[in-house]
């Protein structure tokens, strides 16, 4: 199990940009694939990106693609989701994971730790 916090979360119009970022403070998570999901009021948790261990290689979510970018920086333990040219539709709750690996596609039960969450807020 890894302990994570995610931060940056908020309330944008739709067009605009933000940043939430994950961090795994007092651990080395570079051995980690690290995920985003998502969830919204009445639906099932969703992924979004991915960015593997290693070689940090990324796969998105065909919703997301384009317009988000999944980053990790492992010196300071924390990966980042830039999400550019938002829309209504991805406001969500946005969920960090780590897992030791998944498939492309994966699924939020093959992520075995989980941070709290933050609130994306996209209005029209």
């Amino acid at each position: 199990q890894v302990q994570l916090v995610e931060s940056g979360g908020g309330s944008v119009q739709a067009g605009g940009s933000l940043r939430v970022s994950c961090a795994a403070p007092g651990r080395t998570f570079s051995t980690y694939t690290m995920g985003w999901f998502r969830q919204a009021p009445g639906k099932e948790r969703e992924f979004v990106a991915l960015i593997r261990r290693g070689g940090g290689s990324t796969s998105y979510a065909d919703s997301v693609k384009g317009r988000f970018t999944v980053s990790r920086d492992n010196a300071k333990n924390t990966i980042y989701l830039q999400m550019n040219s938002l829309k209504p539709e991805d406001t969500a709750v946005y969920y960090c994971a780590a897992a030791w690996q998944v498939p492309n596609n994966p699924r939020a039960t093959d992520f075995g730790s989980w941070g709290q969450g933050t609130q994306v807020t996209v209005s029209s």
